[in-house]
């Protein structure tokens, strides 16, 4: 199967540039496997949609303001990195961009408004693989720091610099655990408010934590899809979420898992018909053909042409169904990817 087989067209104005105005009022396209009938709905219907005693699994990982922007002791440029992984005394696994051009021993500038004689802070590269750089800073660089210093990795086609807002919107409600490079965006949709209907309605809630990186937002560069490497992301799951899972499963309750990162966490942990607790690490790869262990049900966003994302939904729903599927939402003004719409796989 070719990557190209997973292309559509999409108009640049229906990529959602901003969050809808409220958070909860997204558009919501329902999907039903079985009879491939598809129908639209709005987020607030949601509770009514699932059935009473599902499983909702969430992915409670919390976004780092991972993005720097650095200026270059030796020529002066303005250099952009995405901070991935905390090696820990001040060094980083990083993106960063113009990779090629960014030597292993170059040094770099970040202003962090300390004082008059100690406003910058230090870096240099130590070493590479492949696009990979690790950087060592002069100083811890830990979540506190990047809170005030850093910036909000939004994805490339947001055409736009972060703002105040995206602090918040840019943020599950539920988020916790602090680790990842980019929002797991499904979450993005849920209030307060509405996980109170949710479980109201008798239906039950779980969270577990992947740390976005690589593995999810990576683009496939390969002409065929089985050519494809995953990068891998760390996982845990709690005793209190296996304990859940394993009971609905056996119970014959429906999984919902809220976002494809929930979904391979679920599916790579599942072992012996069996969720186990604990931290481990995926680079599972799922595309059509794949046979779900786990999930009977999807809530997820409109996701980008060609991506490990779609390679996914394709698998659970059926590559044509949701090929065509996307075709009606962009003519039915559906908004796309992170700060989009939603669809919800029955």
């Amino acid at each position: 199967m070719k990557t190209q087989d997973f292309f559509f067209d999409l108009p640049p104005e229906k990529i959602a540039q901003f969050p809808p105005e409220q958070r909860g009022m997204s558009r919501l396209m329902l999907l039903d496997r079985n009879n491939h009938s598809r129908s639209h709905k709005i987020m607030k219907d949601l509770p009514r949609l699932l059935e009473p005693g599902s499983l909702l699994v969430f992915n409670n990982s919390k976004v780092r303001k991972a993005r720097l922007f650095g200026t270059s002791i030796d020529t002066g440029a303005s250099v952009e990195f995405l901070l991935l992984n905390n090696l820990g005394e001040g060094r980083w696994k990083c993106l960063v961009k113009r990779a090629k051009r960014r030597r292993i021993g170059s040094r770099y500038l970040f202003a962090d408004g300390v004082g008059a004689s100690d406003s910058y802070t230090e870096a240099v590269i130590e070493s590479e693989d492949d696009e990979f750089r690790y950087i060592r800073f002069n100083r811890v660089i830990d979540d506190e720091w990047l809170d005030i210093h850093g910036h909000l990795p939004l994805p490339p086609y947001i055409k736009r610099d972060d703002v105040s807002m995206d602090s918040e919107r840019y943020q599950t409600v539920y988020a916790k655990v602090s680790g990842s490079s980019a929002a797991p965006t499904a979450g993005l949709h849920f209030t307060d408010e509405l996980l109170e209907e949710i479980k109201s309605a008798g239906i039950e809630t779980a969270f577990v934590t992947l740390h976005v990186g690589l593995g999810t937002f990576l683009p496939v560069r390969s002409e065929y899809i089985t050519d494809h490497k995953m990068h891998e992301e760390s996982y845990s799951i709690s005793f209190e979420t296996a304990a859940a899972v394993n009971r609905a499963k056996k119970e014959g309750r429906k999984i919902v898992a809220v976002g494809t990162t929930s979904v391979r966490t679920l599916e790579s942990a599942w072992k012996d018909n069996h969720l186990p607790s604990g931290e481990g690490a995926t680079s599972i790869f799922i595309y059509p053909g794949y046979t779900f262990q786990v999930i009977d049900s999807l809530f997820t966003n409109f996701h980008t042409p060609e991506s490990t994302l779609l390679m996914l939904v394709s698998a659970f729903a059926g590559k044509d169904f949701i090929m065509e599927s996307y075709k009606e939402a962009v003519r039915e003004g559906y908004r796309f990817f992170s700060y989009g719409d939603a669809m919800l796989i029955l």
